[in-house]
């Protein structure tokens, strides 16, 4: 089954928690704080497997889970940091976080990898938190909870040439013909149901990929025919090259053909009509065909070689292979997203977020949230007082106890950050 695209979620692995110890040993007066800090949690990271094609792998794994890192211990010994997950993906995969539409990872060379979900940080143990004022501290941190994404996985082919066209005009017979593919071929609409690669050659021994993209249809950028699910093949091509039956075989015009075609890649990605792009009049072997094409070019009336082929008997195929290997030796290498579509560590550390919002629910409790303030939450052990202290400490430092006197909080109105109820005081 070819799968080009799938919806994921995928949790890296949360820290693990700092360890709260006192070393206690005959003749060592005075042993002080002896926890270690948890270790790291797993990284999630796609990499490149050259022997995928599809996403097969990926379709019925709704959710990806790294591990937890591992808790310290007493001894001062720190938790082990979990493995990484390690999820293999075919070569020419997007990786697109959902919730701000920017792409992670565009892994297009054999040896591409990128982590698309981070650990959390291990949680200090208490012999961290050890200063000259405070010399035996009694609290410790939890782990940090790992990155959680809605994530758009899709393959997006690496070919040099696209071959486009109606159904049944022969791109199938064409890819066939000019590399060692072994597309189906039969006389019905829609025989082939996913992209077929081949590797074709010049006469000269130059080799690059054609790739056959099925179920073009007026509408496909639409989702009318297989279209929708195969254009986005067609982005990473350098050449696109419009396979037409010139015969007029089906009872169609072989000019509409070409514009409707066309026009469905200009509705698709208005860009694609910027490649550079070939006709390989199909079928020329057949009564009708040498009729045809004369009026075709007349309708054309545009300078875009023409070449006259039979990919059913190859005729005409060979000086189509060596002008594309010309044509792409002049083609610079393709870029396929501008540097704003990608997700840059530098844009998210710089990011201006408010650390924290509070609200006032009907009931009179007032709500604090904010990333900030929830991970600052989700590490603080509320099983010493020592630990309750030092986060009442911090919201103070944040500015909360004077923002919610601000806006009308009094002494005993209830306060929620998550889960977690404390009554408000001066």
């Amino acid at each position: 089954m070819f799968v080009d695209e799938v919806l994921i979620k995928v949790i890296a692995g949360k820290g693990g928690d700092g360890c709260t110890a006192f070393r206690r040993e005959k003749y060592i007066a005075m042993g002080g704080p002896y926890g270690g800090n948890g270790g790291n949690g797993g990284d999630i990271i796609f990499t490149v497997d050259e022997g995928l094609r599809t996403l097969l792998d990926l379709r019925y794994q709704k959710t990806l889970k790294a591990q937890k890192g591992e808790n310290g211990k007493g001894k001062n010994q720190h938790g082990k940091a979990a493995e990484p997950l390690v999820v293999k993906v075919p070569l020419g995969t997007v990786v697109t976080d959902i919730e701000t539409g920017l792409i992670i990872g565009d892994l297009k060379t054999k040896d591409s990898k990128v982590v698309v979900a981070k650990g959390g940080r291990g949680g200090r143990g208490n012999t961290a938190f050890k200063t000259q004022t405070n010399t035996a501290p009694d609290f410790s941190e939890n782990g940090e909870e790992g990155e959680e994404r809605q994530l758009k996985v899709e393959v997006k082919m690496l070919a040099d040439v696209g071959l486009v066209g109606l159904p049944s005009v022969g791109k199938s017979t064409f890819i066939a013909s000019v590399s060692k593919s072994k597309p189906k071929i039969a006389a019905y609409h829609f025989t082939t149901l996913s992209p077929n690669l081949g590797v074709s050659k010049s006469s000269d021994g130059r080799s690059f990929v054609i790739a056959d993209l099925p179920g073009l249809i007026e509408g496909a950028s639409e989702g009318q025919g297989l279209g929708d699910k195969f254009l986005r093949h067609i982005e990473r091509t350098k050449v696109i090259a419009h396979v037409i039956d010139m015969s007029a075989s089906e009872g169609r015009n072989p000019y509409e053909d070409y514009q409707l075609i066309n026009k469905e890649l200009e509705k698709f990605n208005p860009k694609l009509l910027k490649k550079p792009q070939i006709i390989i009049a199909n079928k020329m072997d057949l009564s009708t065909a040498k009729e045809n094409l004369i009026k075709f070019k007349k309708d054309l009336n545009k300078d875009i070689p023409i070449f006259e082929v039979s990919a059913a008997t190859n005729l005409g195929l060979q000086p189509v292979l060596d002008y594309l290997a010309d044509l792409l030796d002049q083609i610079p290498e393709l870029v396929l997203f501008e540097d704003d579509a990608f997700e840059s560590h530098v844009l998210y550390k710089f990011k201006k977020e408010e650390p924290y919002t509070i609200e006032k629910e009907d009931d009179g409790l007032w709500v604090i949230k904010g990333k900030e303030i929830e991970k600052i939450f989700k590490m603080t052990k509320f099983s010493s007082e020592e630990g309750m202290m030092r986060f009442a400490k911090k919201l103070k430092r944040m500015g909360i106890d004077d923002k919610l006197e601000e806006l009308g909080a009094k002494p005993g109105d209830q306060v929620r950050i998550l889960d977690f109820y404390f009554d408000f005081k001066e």
